[in-house]
This record gives C-alpha cells, sequence and structure tokens, in this order.
C-alpha cells in the first residue's frame, strides 16, 4: 500500500529535496556505463543495485541532517517500450523493473525516514523522444496509450505518485496525465526547456502549463521544471499570473549549456555549485509555491548540499 498517495505531503509548505543528475553521476564519477542513457539496467546485478543504494543513500543523509523532506525519484526514466525495447526489453520485463526500482526506493524510506524528515517514492518517468528535441510528435490519444503501461506499473506498487520528466511538448504532457488520470495515480508534469525559456516545441512554459491544466481538468498535482539552468527560465517567472502557482518544483542542470551543447560534450560541466544555490533562492522569491528543489544533468550531491544552505 502506497503510504503518501491519498494526501500527498508534497502539497504543503514543507520543504523537499530531491537528488541530482543521477544518470550523468554515474557516468562521469562513478564510471558505469549506461547504454541508452538507461540507469535502470543497474537493478539487473548486485554491483549496480549497490552502488544505486550508495546513490541515494547520500541524499538521504543530507536530507535527514537539515530536517528537510525527500522526493526518492526511482531510476526508470528510459524504462519505457521505446528506450527499453532498444536495449531488448519486452513490456513484462519493463513491468518487472519499474517495480524493483520502486522496491529499492522503498528500502532506502525504511532505513533512512523519520517524522522531521517525511521521503516520498515518486516513479520516474521519460518522453518517449530524446527529452531534448521533437523528433516525432504523439497526440495527446497516442501518449496516453503509449505511456499507461509504466505508469500502469507503478501504480500497482507503493509509488506514491508519478513524475514526468523533460517533457518537451504539451500533447505528450496531456496524454500522460490523462494515462494516470485513469488508473488514480497523482502525476506530476515536468517541463524542459531551451536557453530562450520556452519548450523545445516553442511553446512557452505558461501556455504549456495552462493547455494541459484545460485538457485534464487540472488533474496533475502540479508542475516542475527541469533539466535546464535557473538562467534560461527564471526571465519568464516575472509575472503575477495564476500558472505561476502550479509550479511546485525545479530540478536544475549544473551548466548553462544549451541541450545541444550538453549532447556535444565530452566532459561534463558541473558548473558551480554556491551560485546555482544563489539562484534557487531567487526561485524560491518569484514562486510561492516552490517546496520541492533539487538538481538534474551534471549535479551530484555537492549542489543539493549548497542549494539546502542556500534556502
Amino acid at each position: 500500500m502506497a503510504k503518501y498517495r491519498e494526501s500527498l505531503p508534497l502539497i504543503s509548505d514543507e520543504i523537499f529535496i530531491t537528488d541530482g543528475g543521477l544518470e550523468t553521476t554515474l557516468i562521469f564519477h562513478e564510471h558505469f556505463d549506461l547504454p541508452q542513457f538507461a540507469a535502470f539496467i543497474l537493478l539487473e546485478n548486485d554491483k549496480g543495485r549497490n552502488a544505486l543504494l550508495k546513490y541515494f543513500r547520500k541524499y538521504a543523509s543530507i536530507a535527514r541532517d537539515h530536517g528537510l523532506g525527500l522526493v526518492l525519484e526511482s531510476p526508470t526514466w528510459r524504462a519505457n517500450s521505446k528506450w527499453g525495447g532498444l536495449l531488448g526489453y519486452s513490456e513484462e520485463s519493463l513491468a518487472r523493473i519499474n517495480r524493483e526500482a520502486i522496491n529499492l526506493l522503498v528500502q532506502i524510506r525504511t532505513e533512512y525516514e523519520n517524522d522531521k524528515t517525511r521521503m516520498v517514492i515518486s516513479g520516474c518517468l521519460g518522453p518517449k523522444g530524446s527529452g531534448y528535441v521533437i523528433e516525432e510528435k504523439m497526440s495527446p490519444d497516442q501518449a496516453e496509450q503509449y505511456h499507461q503501461a509504466q505508469i500502469t506499473a507503478f501504480s500497482e506498487t507503493e509509488a506514491d505518485l508519478v513524475s514526468a520528466y523533460t517533457l518537451t511538448y504539451a500533447e505528450e504532457a496531456i496524454g500522460v496525465a490523462l494515462a494516470a488520470k485513469s488508473v488514480k495515480m497523482p502525476i506530476v508534469i515536468g517541463f524542459t526547456v531551451e536557453t530562450d525559456g520556452k519548450l523545445p516545441s516553442g511553446q512557452k512554459i505558461k501556455d504549456a502549463i495552462n493547455a494541459v491544466d484545460k485538457a485534464t481538468d487540472n488533474y496533475p498535482a502540479y508542475y516542475m521544471i527541469n533539466c535546464a539552468h535557473p538562467t534560461h527560465f527564471i526571465e519568464a517567472l516575472h509575472s503575477n499570473e495564476s500558472w505561476k502557482q502550479r509550479i511546485r518544483a525545479v530540478r536544475a542542470n549544473a551548466s548553462i549549456m544549451s541541450h545541444a551543447e550538453l549532447d556535444e560534450a565530452e566532459q561534463l560541466d558541473d558548473g558551480n555549485p554556491t551560485e546555482l544555490g544563489s539562484h534557487f533562492k531567487e526561485l524560491r522569491a518569484l514562486l510561492d509555491n516552490l517546496n520541492i528543489i533539487g538538481g538534474c544533468c551534471g549535479t551530484d550531491h555537492r549542489h543539493i548540499e549548497a542549494i539546502c544552505k542556500a534556502i
């Protein structure tokens, strides 16, 4: 039985942190080979599972030390049919791996949660495409059908919610939200933006949020911006319009480089942790409901520590 699914503590003033950039940490710091950027393959052997446990325990310790909550995000960003299929996974084996990923996080929560540090378990869902460019645009109906299997797998576990990351256009986000709604699973919609503060589709953040809310009767629990540096989208937040109240989470990149530049980079750009922390302080002043904060590509425990200190 999911612990917090019926009453998400994330919808409150309580501050939660997240982890950093899981895949970039595993590749550049831990020297794992992750074909297709798929961290879920590490669940298949003891060495990989132990690396994931070590990774999440580090962030659980940070949250507990600071008396903050923690969102435990499953290593399943690529565990959908397109990307899993490229790695030889069937629909059945993907369902299994998504369930195992949640079970791993249940173990972390059992070890580290206390009254001051509540730990919410999220099933991580990624886009059908790359997450940075739109290669093939789905309709909402197609996206709902595509993402249904992974969301249903999460709904059968102790996951409290599903978080969709690096969505690049509103139609896929609508489909994801409708798939979650069909199995009564709380859903978070995360959009990524380019250096101009707009989605890769060219749509403004506010227009994407409004489109999803209109098509789903405001079903998403909240919205998130991820896989972008704060300087890329902070100007778009200088507004008093109501759509801003729907953003509760930001998971930022360490680097100010564009997605195209990051794709071509052979070395990790881990930016400046202290500077990133100061940007989160500014974001908190602009977003009244921002209470879930953390990292994405290039960030690690140093960046999360700096963010905790800054806020």
